[in-house]
């Protein structure tokens, strides 16, 4: 399919861990914000009914990821927070085209790469862990993440042709790759 190019430092995963609970409750609103963004794609292209279960599907699973790291949460005992704006996401959106279909392509190929990018950085997480329980919840979303990754490309090509893709694809993992690199390392996953 593609790889990511820009690769997360060795040294992200130790900063990201320092403060296990406030990574806990930023990987909580990242779940369920692209819960939110599988079912924003149904809404904004009713017309294109391939599209609407698989992400309705994926919003489930997305939803199921945030309960299952809300549930980590109140076991150590903590409260939920205000979400901040991620960085990240924010600047990396700001390469998405506005005409209706550009826009589609370019959310999709987006989704895309940060499912990408969350699946690289939960796998660091998961080998920087020394709880098994915790070890195994992220190797599961790891590979749940990489999945999602691919799901996004395979809708996108229900739509557009191969070398269009390819095409765009090329230019927004140059744009995710600045947004990545932009980004200082802390307790939260991009």
């Amino acid at each position: 399919m593609f790889t990511l190019r820009y690769a997360t430092p060795p040294d992200w995963a130790p900063a990201a861990l320092e403060d296990f609970d406030a990574f806990l409750l930023d990987h909580a609103s990242c779940e369920r914000k692209a819960s939110a963004v599988g079912l924003s794609f149904v809404v904004r292209y009713p017309d294109r009914t391939a599209l609407i279960e698989p992400m309705i599907q994926f919003s489930r699973e997305e939803l199921e990821h945030y309960h299952q790291v809300c549930k980590l949460i109140l076991e150590r005992g903590l409260v939920f927070t205000s979400d901040e704006p991620d960085e990240y996401v924010n600047t990396f959106m700001k390469a998405v085209r506005t005409g209706r279909e550009e826009r589609l392509l370019d959310r999709l190929i987006v989704s895309s790469l940060i499912e990408a990018r969350g699946a690289e950085r939960l796998n660091l997480v998961t080998q920087a862990l020394t709880d098994p329980k915790l070890q195994a919840f992220y190797s599961r979303l790891t590979r749940a993440e990489d999945h999602h990754k691919d799901f996004f490309l395979e809708i996108a090509r229900l739509y557009f042709s191969e070398i269009t893709i390819t095409q765009r694809l090329g230019e927004l993992l140059d744009k995710e790759a600045e947004a990545i690199r932009s980004v200082p390392n802390r307790s939260a996953l991009h």
